[in-house]
């Protein structure tokens, strides 16, 4: 895929070989032994267009690309039949940690309530052959907790350090990768190091999990559902990939529409499945209430942070967040004063439009906030375009109204007041402040392709 107005040679070869390979690759049941073509696979081989792509400096390379195409549904059959046809001492462990912006989708589409869809969906994964599905909300809480407390050390650091302000985070994928392509040093020093929930998702998979059940992590297929295409980019970055271990965090990325597809093409009655629990990382039973975090539709990284900075900085308790929106709804920025004065300024920056407008305020030293929670789509991770893009390349507004209305039904529950994160912070990794917390939950972002401009950024 290339994006409008790409002039290079090497970009419109690829092109060519895509649309030449994308239903082979694609093409895993009857549907396309008919010669029909799904909705969803229209929309994949669209072209990509200038406002949707976050890494226009240098288009993906061969070795990704071909990497990113084993992430597909042909590729996890390839597994379940792996595992039907060879003995059973050979196996592969088949999990799935479904992302919380994905729920809202299944609920919509099968029009159930997100704890009855949950369960549909967990049914019919296991009908394929996975062996355990999780909710990584689990991950998207240590995620939240690590960044609220490295924004509070960066705080401290702030008259000592000057790139400790701003603190951007680092949930979003595409965002990152522009950050690290295109912008570079300039900003790469203030992204929030704590790992993305779908890479501590994996860690905890691949580490805790495994060795709760005796594996070892080259024996899991660890497969996540999540509503953005980033999302598979992600998973096959180096520092996800143990070298000792022969394995990836995260081995396959599918979107929550390549989901949904693999149910239409299965004629999967929705009546007819089951509903099956999800289950957890401790092996235990226990049906777990599914809950949310603070935010419409992103994972509530500036929410969290700002109420816990708020108390843990000023002794402030704040109860309710008062976004005022700025150019428009996707940049907003979030106030805490005391007699009139600011004591902290965070800002909300979806879309790519936005970022831009962002690293202009950059550029020009017009920048007052101490945290900006980033995100490349407008509106947030459920407007993932895994799920929500339209045969014409926009988002379908009312799927995305229906899916914003039954998430904010989940009930919102903080971080540190779950029982499994403390048990984890302890049996898992020593503790919140050990070394193997800073192993198993952060990362560096470095960047890979310094941008052609040096421009002298003022913080």
């Amino acid at each position: 895929m290339k994006c409008e107005n790409c002039t290079k040679t090497e970009c419109s070869k690829k092109q060519k070989n895509d649309e030449n390979q994308s239903s082979a690759q694609d093409s895993v049941n009857t549907m396309e032994e008919n010669g029909e073509t799904s909705e969803f696979h229209k929309l994949a081989g669209k072209r990509v267009y200038l406002s949707d792509c976050l890494a226009c400096d240098r288009c993906v390379s061969e070795e990704e690309s071909r990497r990113i195409s084993q992430q597909n549904q042909k590729e996890l059959f390839r597994i379940v039949n792996f595992n039907k046809k060879c003995d059973t001492s050979k196996h592969k462990v088949l999990v799935a940690s479904l992302c919380p912006q994905s729920l809202p989708y299944f609920a919509v589409k099968l029009n159930l309530s997100i704890p009855e869809a949950t369960k549909k969906l967990c049914s019919f994964l296991k009908s394929l052959g996975f062996h355990h599905v999780f909710d990584a909300t689990l991950a998207a809480d240590f995620s939240i907790l690590e960044s609220q407390k490295e924004f509070v050390e960066r705080y401290r650091q702030r008259n000592r350090d000057q790139q400790a302000l701003p603190m951007l985070t680092s949930a979003c994928p595409g965002w990152i990768r522009y950050a690290e392509r295109v912008l570079g040093s300039q900003v790469t020093p203030y992204i929030c190091t704590a790992k993305s929930p779908q890479q501590i998702m994996g860690s905890l998979v691949k580490d805790y999990f495994a060795k709760q059940q005796g594996l070892a992590p080259e024996t899991l297929y660890h497969v996540v559902v999540a509503p953005c295409f980033d999302k598979k980019l992600e998973a096959l970055r180096e520092e996800f990939y143990n070298s000792l271990q022969h394995s990836q965090d995260v081995d396959c990325v599918l979107t929550s529409g390549e989901i949904v597809q693999l149910m239409e093409q299965s004629n999967v009655s929705v009546e007819d499945l089951e509903s099956t629990p999800l289950d957890h990382v401790f092996g235990d039973t226990e049906v777990a209430d599914l809950a949310r975090h603070d935010g419409s539709g992103a994972e509530g990284f500036l929410e969290h942070i700002f109420k816990f900075s708020a108390k843990e900085l000023f002794g402030v308790e704040v109860e309710e967040i008062v976004y005022q929106s700025l150019k428009n709804r996707d940049f907003q920025e979030v106030t805490l004063q005391r007699d009139g004065e600011p004591l902290l300024q965070f800002a909300a920056v979806y879309g790519f439009r936005n970022i831009q407008n962002m690293i202009q305020k950059l550029k020009k030293g017009r920048f007052p906030y101490q945290l900006v929670e980033v995100l490349s789509c407008p509106g947030g991770c459920l407007n993932g375009k895994g799920q929500v893009q339209t045969e014409s390349g926009k988002a379908d507004k009312a799927l995305l109204q229906q899916m914003g209305e039954v998430y904010t039904s989940l009930p919102v529950r903080l971080p540190e007041t779950s029982a499994q994160i403390h048990t984890l912070y302890r049996d898992w990794l020593q503790g919140a402040e050990s070394q193997k917390t800073r192993e198993a939950l952060h990362t560096q972002y470095r960047p890979e392709n310094p941008a052609s401009s040096t421009a002298d950024f003022k913080w």
